[in-house]
């Protein structure tokens, strides 16, 4: 799989973590706003979807732009982010 990359991602709202796999020709908002769908899902609605929700790195605490593809960050297979 060399067009996806495997994080971990870390949902402190919810209390809960997933392994996911993600492409890395998409933008992080993208990304960002389809995991948000699949929580709520779910969650059965439990998760709310919130515009001012960001992808931060765990090991360095900086906010992912939602304008940049996965490509053009640092994510790498086993990344861990936290979404808040």
């Amino acid at each position: 799989m060399k067009n996806k990359i495997l994080i971990e991602l870390e949902v402190p709202l919810i209390e809960k973590k997933y392994d996911l796999f993600i492409p890395i020709n998409k933008k992080v908002g993208t990304i960002k706003s389809l995991i948000e769908d699949e929580l709520v899902q779910l969650t059965e609605g439990s998760y709310k979807k919130d515009e001012s929700t960001n992808l931060y790195s765990k090991e360095t605490g900086i906010i992912y732009e939602v304008n940049k593809t996965i490509r053009d960050t640092d994510l790498k297979n086993g990344s861990r982010v936290i979404l808040v």
